[in-house]
């Protein structure tokens, strides 16, 4: 439905933006030739954002919870899943997510920019350390094994949830935002690294209006989970690569 609900929004704002300046001069080239046409899809292309806006959310209840992002956000309607393998223990990988900097992932800083979160991670500090230290909160923290943050509180601004708050669900318009990083160990030199998002929304415009931010910036938002996953199995690796057994191979060889 994200998917869809994206394309839907993005083809209805391509409409009525085409509707608008066929109201100035006609786009014959798509066969708008008069401005009663591009008034008629200017009008269409609303609706269609309309219909993207309101299309239905459906909501996840995790019963028996397995992680500590199940623990803290055991109940979403959003949600965004990506994993990675990696050859390298899970100490090494435990020290890449904590150390992987926005200058070690392409375009970075313009994604996050667009997604309004750019102020988030400065060049040269640990991603994850920016992000702890700013709008989010460390929620759990078990090394070698999982990390969460999150950010949660009022749609409309005000306090902040704690990190003893979060696993709470007060009354009136809400929006709340949990991340871990999870690594599951496959052998002594092999582990799978995981990263999901699940976000709750509380509050008819306040779930529909997120919604639409959700859709809108999803292939974004992938891009980045993904470019952090591949920075982080770049750095594990290279650390793996230059261990002692790196030299003991090297020695071996010859």
């Amino acid at each position: 439905m994200t998917l869809f609900g994206g394309a839907i929004l993005y083809l209805a704002l391509l409409g009525a933006i085409a509707g608008v300046v066929s109201l100035v001069k006609p786009l014959r080239f798509l066969g708008i030739r008069t401005r009663k046409r591009g008034a008629l899809v200017l009008l269409l292309g609303l609706v269609a954002f309309a219909v993207g806006v309101y299309l239905p959310v459906t909501e996840t209840r995790v019963e028996v919870p397995r992680t500590r992002l199940d623990e803290f956000a055991p109940v979403f309607q959003f949600s965004e899943f990506h994993a990675v393998d990696i050859a390298a223990s899970k100490e090494r990988v435990d020290a890449a997510i904590r150390e992987v900097r926005p200058e070690e992932i392409r375009f970075f800083k313009t994604l996050t920019s667009i997604r309004g979160i750019g102020n988030m991670a400065n060049e040269g500090r640990p991603i994850l350390e920016s992000f702890v230290s700013g709008a989010f909160v460390l929620l759990a923290d078990e090394p070698d094994r999982e990390i969460v943050f999150g950010r949660g509180g009022g749609a409309r601004g005000g306090r902040l949830l704690t990190a003893g708050e979060f696993k709470t669900f007060p009354p009136g318009l809400l929006v709340k935002i949990a991340m871990n990083f999870h690594i599951q160990e496959v052998d002594a030199t092999h582990c799978r690294l995981t990263t999901e998002t699940r976000v709750y929304a509380a509050g008819f415009h306040v779930l529909h209006g997120f919604a639409t931010y959700w859709r809108m910036i999803y292939p974004g938002s992938s891009l980045i989970r993904s470019m952090w996953l591949r920075a982080i199995q770049r750095r594990a690796e290279a650390a793996s690569d230059a261990g002692p057994g790196s030299s003991r191979r090297a020695a071996r060889g010859a």
